[in-house]
């Protein structure tokens, strides 16, 4: 018989601005984030002092100055955060070889058989927790459960330097009870759509089933109901390579025109622009895809010499692809946002000679 999985989900707190507070003491206890400070400048982190006021990443850095006019703003130093990440990931790997990168700062680490400590997860979430603090000076919040999942919701439950342990016996009741917004993949837009039809919790889109769920909202909607049934049999899969960093979302009912898409397209943008920031990364190519009523899908990308990374430079290009590009005017279903052709960010890009086409 198979021992039942123990899923570890370790997430930095604040992993940029920790860093800075730990290199500056002057900035310890005071609101910081990182990023620049030009017209088109984006928060790449904030420290909890600043998140106190609303600002949070991919927050675009002069809207975080109103908020808090004490921010303190430093620029991004990636080559550090990075040295950081790798130290962090060879405590990981003290315990077991299957550790998932999510980012710089998180991972998935499968501990079913760990590699030294004793085969309990919340034993091994505590000691490299302690290992962290006591080797890097930064804390870290731990989740553990049987799932990927699960583990990643309770990681966020106590920040920062928290543990959290969903027990098997607990599953069904924690997940009837999750609000809707904290599983994978709801954002504010799927979100309002699923309270409209009084989806609000876990329980809510079990009650629905698999069909109904697909029906409103995609092939995503069959993944929310495993989800809330608990069924997360994911591996955790080491060294996987981030070649994109993508979202989308269908509307329950069909959209028209720049107006009634617009909206949807700030959020997807700034979904994956806060996402491109935690892996410390810049993007050459943005592409928007487009779901039809009929079901027709149509991308469209654009491929920079200039990689961005900037919530304006990425939302102006999806701007552009999404309304302005050759396609059929028609009522749209489904919208998506994607990043690839990713790169370290404060690399320099070298483009080949010659030409290029597309």
């Amino acid at each position: 018989m198979n021992p039942q999985r123990k899923i570890v989900h370790v997430d930095m707190d604040a992993f940029f601005a920790s860093v800075e507070q730990r290199d500056r003491p002057e900035l310890r206890g005071r609101p910081v984030a990182v990023g620049g400070r030009g017209e088109r400048a984006v928060v790449a982190a904030a420290s909890y002092e600043a998140r106190r006021f609303g600002v949070r990443s991919a927050l675009p850095m002069r809207h975080a100055l109103r908020l808090c006019p004490e921010l303190v703003v430093v620029p991004a130093r990636f080559d550090v955060y990075r040295q950081v990440s790798e130290q962090v990931r060879a405590i990981f790997h003290r315990y077991t070889d299957l550790v998932e990168p999510l980012a710089l700062d998180e991972a998935y680490l499968d501990v079913t058989t760990p590699k030294r400590g004793p085969p309990s997860g919340t034993l091994i979430a505590r000691a490299i927790k302690a290992d962290v603090l006591r080797e890097t000076g930064l804390t870290a919040s731990a989740g553990v459960a049987t799932g990927k999942f699960l583990a990643k919701v309770a990681s966020g439950m106590q920040k920062p330097d928290g543990l959290t342990v969903i027990l098997p016996h607990e599953e069904e009741a924690f997940l009837a009870a999750l609000p809707v917004s904290e599983f994978f993949g709801v954002g504010p837009a799927t979100r309002e759509k699923m309270h409209a039809l009084g989806i609000r919790t876990g329980a809510d889109l079990r009650a629905r089933g698999p069909e109904e769920l697909e029906r409103r909202f995609g092939k995503t909607g069959r993944f929310f109901y495993e989800m809330a049934c608990g069924r997360d049999e994911r591996p955790v899969t080491p060294d996987r390579e981030r070649k994109s960093i993508g979202a989308e979302t269908t509307f329950e009912s069909d959209r028209y025109g720049r107006g009634q898409l617009d909206p949807t397209l700030v959020e997807l943008s700034e979904e994956v622009v806060g996402r491109l920031s935690r892996h410390a990364a810049v993007a050459r190519t943005v592409t928007v895809k487009l779901r039809f009523a009929d079901f027709r899908t149509i991308t469209r990308s654009h491929t920079s010499l200039t990689p961005v990374s900037e919530l304006e430079e990425v939302l102006a290009v999806a701007r552009r692809l999404a309304f302005e590009s050759d396609r059929p005017d028609e009522p749209v279903r489904l919208l998506g946002v994607t990043l690839s052709q990713l790169l370290p960010a404060g690399s320099v890009y070298q483009p080949r000679l010659g030409f290029e086409l597309d």
